[in-house]
C-alpha cells in the first residue's frame, strides 16, 4: 500500500476512536439514557479533565 492511503486509514481509524470514546461519554441523546457503556471505553470526567487544564496553566 502507498503511504498517503495508510495515512487516510490510521486517521480514519483514530477518528473513529475519539469519536465513539466522545460520545459515550456525552449526554445520551433520546432513547439511549439506559444504555450501559461499553467495557472498552474509558470513563472521562470533565470535572477532573477541567481540573487538569487548570493545573497545567499554574505552572
Amino acid at each position: 500500500m502507498s503511504t498517503p492511503i495508510l495515512v487516510l486509514v490510521a486517521g480514519f481509524i483514530a477518528a473513529a476512536t475519539i469519536g465513539s470514546v466522545a460520545w459515550y461519554n456525552s449526554k445520551r441523546p433520546p432513547g439511549w439514557e439506559a444504555k450501559e457503556r461499553p467495557d472498552f471505553v474509558p470513563k472521562v470526567d470533565k470535572d477532573d479533565l477541567i481540573a487538569e487544564v487548570s493545573d497545567s496553566k499554574k505552572k
